[in-house]
């Protein structure tokens, strides 16, 4: 063994222990693949900054974004659907049913109440695409309908965020399909009343939802680039056999063939709405 042994030519270096980087702390815009910081995606309204995206938002952060705070009183919250039908499938209908209460903590699809806009009172109803696509069954049509009811009896505007990608809920058959008309009835109620309703279409808005209540307004207001319609454009494809025209059924191709009557970014949205209630509403 030598008394003197050659040192290594190489230098031994220790690496530290990588540090647990968060989950969740980014996410990809759909529309153009950009990766958004989380909380600057919050502080945008869920909007992507590059390209203008608007991610889906669910019912209750929906109510936060337009009323002023503390004012929303909730109507009806705990109005749960039943199984008229006994429904079975590859899940059953409660089963699915409680699992989207677990998944977005409400009971139901819609969520329905007294609130204020800058001060000035409304009747608001607000559809969530992430429960059970916001289809409409039997609770959701009934609490829309008493919301309806209420806005004709005290004769503060109405306004009903739609976020429906499902239409009249096949779990309950003609119960659901029922909920289109008695809606509808009501509106008519609510409009010979001479009372105001906007309606407001988001990503998605289609099928039953979109052939009743949403699309009966007196102002119909869409987010940019909604899918707005009847049934999606890839089955009207299929059905007719031609192709359909660039952005077919995406708001800003309704607003040029006027089914509605204008776009507005989110973050504008409530001061839109105000400044319409100060032109059409007067207490």
């Amino acid at each position: 063994m030598p008394f003197f042994p050659r040192k290594p030519k190489y230098t031994i270096v220790k690496i530290a222990k990588k540090r647990d980087i968060p989950e969740d702390l980014w996410t990809r815009c759909e529309e153009c693949n950009e990766l958004i910081y989380n909380k600057k995606l919050e502080e945008n309204f869920r909007v992507c900054p590059k390209c203008g995206f608007h991610f889906i938002i669910g019912a209750r952060e929906r109510v936060n974004t337009m009323l002023d705070e503390g004012t929303f009183k909730e109507m009806d919250a705990e109005m749960e659907s039943l199984d008229p039908l006994t429904f079975e499938g590859p899940k059953t209908y409660k089963e699915k049913l409680n699992g989207d209460q677990a998944l977005t903590g409400l009971k139901e699809a819609a969520i329905t109440g007294e609130g204020k806009i800058n001060n000035k009172p409304i009747i608001l109803g607000v559809t969530d695409s992430r429960f059970i696509m916001g289809s409409m069954g039997s609770v959701v049509g009934e609490k829309l309908t008493r919301a309806i009811e209420l806005s004709t009896k005290t004769r503060h505007p109405l306004i009903i965020v739609s976020g429906s990608g499902g239409g009249a809920r096949m779990y309950e058959g003609m119960f659901s399909l029922m909920q289109m008309a008695k809606t509808s009835a009501a509106l008519a109620y609510h409009n010979k009343a001479g009372c105001l309703f906007i309606s407001v279409l988001t990503n998605p808005t289609m099928a039953g939802i979109m052939a009743s209540f949403a699309s009966l307004g007196d102002l119909i207001i869409a987010e940019p680039k909604a899918l707005i319609g009847f049934t999606g454009p890839r089955v009207i494809e299929q059905t007719i056999r031609q192709k359909l025209p660039h952005g077919f059924q995406k708001s800003e191709f309704l607003l040029n063939h006027g089914l509605i009557d204008m776009i507005v970014h989110r973050k504008n949205l409530k001061d839109t709405i105000s400044n319409i209630l100060s032109y059409l509403w007067k207490e």
